[in-house]
């Protein structure tokens, strides 16, 4: 089965910011994200959860498979949001069985 390359971007970030993320990304020309609750984690203050430190909203990840030659507008338009919040963007590589849909 042929497969094609694809970058997947996660973006981990509070989840009042949610909104003005995903408007932005679709703004950039993004067509498809997922959304997912974050639990809790470690990071460099340490340990937390939903309920701790973070604050009663918590966190959320959103997470987007793209073209490779789209990666630069993505990351721009995700990057104006979260260079104020706590936030993480992760970039790894991937392979997609149907291009057609990113």
């Amino acid at each position: 089965m042929q497969t094609h390359k694809a970058k997947r971007v996660e973006i981990i970030i509070e989840a009042p910011m949610e909104g003005r993320l995903t408007t932005a990304l679709m703004k950039a020309g993004v067509t498809g994200f997922s959304i997912l609750p974050v639990l809790g984690g470690s990071g460099r203050a340490g340990q937390w959860t939903r309920e701790g430190q973070v604050g009663r909203s918590g966190m959320m990840a959103v997470i987007c498979i793209i073209r490779p030659e789209r990666l630069d507008t993505l990351l721009d338009a995700a990057f104006a949001v979260v260079e104020r919040h706590i936030g993480v963007v992760t970039i790894t590589d991937c392979e997609v069985l149907r291009a057609e849909r990113f």
